[in-house]
């Protein structure tokens, strides 16, 4: 056969390198960008196809990125993973839909382009260019045909009607509020971007108190909804981020209620018991009403609080109380609070009579007095602020006239547009009232980012509509989201407004499901060393450090330094480009050396240390095709009892190793623990390395187990495989029907186990191992506790060790087609547990940690 022949893909003739030549040559650098610059156009061809009949739907998205200009390394860890489940599922036969855009408002934008003196949008535009070849670069599949931009004017349109929506319904108001001011990039800041210290995160100026109009969205009316949802059995390895979403919304067991002094000053109270006529209202010092107010008698103010619904008269006292930590809270003391009653003794405030009304009759007449939306909430969650003092964001489409109040753009005026960055604004905000038609003004603050991010998700299903954000039809037929992959530090914030999002348009019938994502992975932070001057604190390069000797110092003056692992940024000069990476080691290894050794939502540090492992194994896989190939050029081996022997052992070697590497690697790709899928691919290609020369092209395991091999890698380094698929395609001689042989490796659908391989079942007693089965998959799949235990009964060790002892309970975890681990706790009742003194159980303290941990 000539390795001349042309492999087809996709209807075009290619040559694979190998068949170029007729040579094979060692696997360089040149090599490695060989292949992938030869392969990358047909793996983007290849994941652009959808399946004609698919075996279900994989929404798999990555948090789409601010445009920066430049990737970083942790954006390379979010779309390796990404990327890689993407292939994985592809060739399970999903729908895969895996989409990219751009988060492209915002103030570093703005701020960057104010700096370089070019318009805002140009610069955008130029920065996600450059990060689109950059994730090409990396070889990064996304449907691209679904991009969107969110400083693109057919996308912002869609975050305007949203608002409209929320307008329309009561939902978006403006009102007063006092804010963080950072005065150099003269905008709001959210409590979560001032530093403990009071200095603004980005500018890093001190934050002023400033009371501004602003525009909120009333989040907290779906505050209970949002606090129950994270129940929602939908929501898969949502641990961490559900406690850091309940700590953000907070129990909701209490009311919002406006209220005034007796002078008509406003006030907003938090109560627990609406229809408690209460002690006293509290406030901290740094309330406004305190800097309106005299403080007379040690800790009351010169003021009193009427209650809004029962007309009572309380005394407001300042209190700081650590639960309440809002400037703008004010808590209503009730007579159901023991802490409360004991105050309100203490100060010599009496107690008012009860007032005969029920809680459920207390919010009905908030409710009809508008004296507050009568949803509970928890004490310090407030609604969105959704106002920013900016140019580059969604412009907010409310027209503010001075006779109707604000107005909504009407549809057919949207999007409306942000203004050129050379034009007037005084200039750009006159506008006729849509109502009245007299002189009015726009509204020049514009949305918080946060707007653009909640709903994006849902824009790639429908990137093209230029009527409305989407067709709820699309939509729903591919939401939920099936797999979430960003950053944790997006779990509190980003995730709350989307959430919301998702619950809103879920009450206006848009959505069939409130909650939008389904399972989540946050990745962890990959840290660089950092090389700090011990005395000076300065932080230096790397290649500024000596650390030949015991203790690293600075070149030159010989300075102690101080190594540390941290985040990687500019000012600590320990960041790694993955460019730089790229071409040090090509994209498929960077992405290997992203992927290996460190669980997806572990920290990491990166080391260039990795990359030797990766070179070592890209190049042993290397080396067993070329082995096999070099075999095959060997005349017809004559086949003695003592080689048949020899391999028929062999067979059995490969076909159960075949099987235990696809039976693990499948296991941990469906629970996406990537590091632990790379290590047992690497197990396997240790197995091929072992066999013997003579055997390689008399084997039909090791040329079952070399494709294997290839169709597991192809979803990390899918350039790499698909060039040894193709050479394999070419020159096996053993056709198998399990494989399609005309097709590219990514194209193959995912191996199944061969139906006589057995799987494991590990059964324990007391947190010790004693005794493992062998279970037909079949068995394995339908076993039940009951089975397990008639098994372990029937083993000579287990039933020594049990003794006279009784079992008290089973516990199995089932790791789908790999193995299972039955936890058995026995107990034993002497003679004084029965005369009910004592009953000794062991074991039991233990077995879920043990449990977990085997896990």
């Amino acid at each position: 056969m000539s390795y001349r022949i042309l492999v087809w893909w996709r209807g075009l003739p290619r040559r694979t390198l190998y068949s170029q030549t007729g040579q094979w040559e060692k696997l360089s650098l040149d090599v490695k960008r060989k292949i992938e610059s030869t392969w990358r156009p047909i793996v983007q061809a290849v994941a652009a196809k959808k399946s004609p009949n698919p075996q279900g739907k994989m929404y798999c998205l990555a948090m789409f990125p601010y445009p920066s200009g430049n990737l970083h390394i942790g954006h390379a860890r979010v779309y390796a993973i990404s990327d890689t489940m993407a292939h994985f599922h592809r060739m399970n036969g999903k729908y895969v839909i895996h989409p990219m855009g751009w988060d492209s408002f915002g103030l570093p934008a703005e701020n960057a382009a104010r700096t370089h003196k070019v318009d805002a949008r140009e610069w955008t535009v130029g920065n996600v260019s450059r990060m689109r070849e950059q994730l090409d670069n990396m070889g990064f599949c996304f449907d691209w045909d679904r991009e969107v931009s969110t400083c693109e004017p057919e996308y912002y349109k869609g975050s305007q009607q949203i608002f409209l929506e929320l307008f329309k319904r009561g939902l978006a108001y403006r009102g007063k509020s006092t804010v963080n001011w950072d005065p150099v990039d003269e905008t709001v800041l959210a409590d979560e971007q001032v530093d403990q210290n009071g200095f603004s995160w980005r500018s890093g100026a001190k934050v002023e108190r400033k009371e501004l109009t602003q525009w909120f969205v009333k989040t907290t009316i779906f505050s209970e909804r949002l606090f129950s949802g994270l129940e929602s059995p939908q929501l898969e390895d949502w641990e961490n981020v559900i406690k850091i979403q309940k700590h953000w919304i907070g129990k909701c067991d209490g009311y919002f209620v406006d209220a005034e002094t007796q002078s008509g000053e406003k006030l907003k109270i938090w109560t627990s018991s609406p229809e408690d006529a209460g002690l006293f209202v509290a406030v901290r010092r740094t309330h406004p009403l305190c800097s309106e107010r005299k403080i007379v008698k040690d800790c009351f103010l010169d003021t009193n609080v009427v209650h809004p619904l029962h007309k009572n008269i309380l005394p407001v006292i300042i209190f700081d109380r650590n639960e309440f930590k809002k400037d703008d809270v004010a808590y209503l003391g009730v007579a159901s609070s023991e802490e409360d009653r004991e105050i309100a003794f203490s100060l010599g405030l009496s107690t008012p009579p009860s007032t005969n009304m029920s809680k459920e009759e207390a919010i009905k007449t908030i409710k009809e007095r508008g004296l507050g939306d009568g949803v509970p909430v928890s004490h310090h969650l407030r609604d969105w602020l959704v106002s920013r003092q900016r140019r580059w964001g969604t412009p907010i489409p409310i027209v503010l006239c001075p006779s109707c109040g604000p107005q909504p753009v009407p549809e057919e005026e949207l999007p409306v547009l942000v203004p050129p960055s050379n034009m007037d604004l005084n200039t750009w905000k006159q506008k006729s009232c849509p109502k009245c038609g007299g002189a009015a003004e726009r509204e020049t603050d514009t949305l918080d980012t946060f707007v653009d991010s909640s709903w994006y998700f849902l824009r790639f299903l429908d990137p093209k509509n230029c009527e409305k954000p989407f067709d709820p039809a699309k939509v729903n037929a591919m939401m939920p989201v099936d797999l979430y992959v960003g950053g944790l530090e997006h779990a509190e914030l980003h995730l709350y407004y989307a959430r919301f999002m998702g619950h809103f348009l879920h009450s206006i019938g848009w959505l069939d499901r409130p909650e939008p994502f389904s399972r989540l992975l946050m990745q962890g932070m990959i840290m660089g060393k950092s090389y700090r001057v011990k005395n000076s604190g300065k932080y230096l390069r790397a290649d500024q450090v000596d650390t030949s000797g015991k203790e690293p110092v600075e070149f030159g003056t010989g300075a102690a330094i101080v190594e540390t692992w941290e985040k990687m940024s500019k000012s600590k000069l320990n960041g790694v480009s993955p460019e730089e990476v790229v071409q040090e080691l090509g994209c498929d290894a960077t992405r290997l050396a992203i992927l290996v050794q460190v669980a997806p939502t572990s920290h990491r540090k990166w080391s260039s240390e990795t990359y030797k492992g990766i070179i070592n194994w890209q190049k042993k896989i290397w080396i067993s095709m070329n082995d096999f190939l070099e075999q095959r050029k060997r005349q017809d081996v004559p086949m003695s009892d003592e080689l048949s022997a020899e391999l028929a052992k062999e067979e059995e070697r490969l076909w159960d190793a075949r099987n235990y590497c696809l039976s693990s690697t499948t296991y941990h790709m469906s629970k996406i623990e990537l590091h632990l899928a790379i290590l047992g691919m690497q197990g396997l290609t240790n197995s091929l390395r072992r066999t013997p020369k003579k055997l390689i092209t008399l084997s039909t395991q090791f040329q079952r187990a070399l494709a294997l091999q290839l169709i597991l890698i192809a979803p990390f380094a899918p350039h790499f495989a698909s060039e040894l698929w193709a050479v394999l395609a070419l020159a096996t001689s053993i056709k198998t029907n399990e494989f399609d042989w005309s097709k590219s490796v990514l194209e193959q659908r995912w191996p199944k186990l061969d139906a006589e391989y057995k799987l494991d079942l590990f059964i324990y007693l007391n947190d010790k191992e004693v005794v493992t089965f062998k279970l037909t998959q079949e068995e394995f799949r339908n076993i039940k506790e009951s089975e397990v235990l008639e098994l372990a009964l029937g083993n000579d060790r287990f039933k020594n060790l049990l003794g006279s002892w009784e079992v008290k309970k089973i516990l199995m975890y089932t790791h789908q087609d790999y193995y299972i681990k039955a936890f058995i706790t026995s107990i034993r009742t002497d003679k004084d547990c029965a005369a009910g003194k004592q009953t000794k159980e062991l074991g039991s303290d233990n077995e879920n940690k043990e449990a977990k941990r085997n896990l």
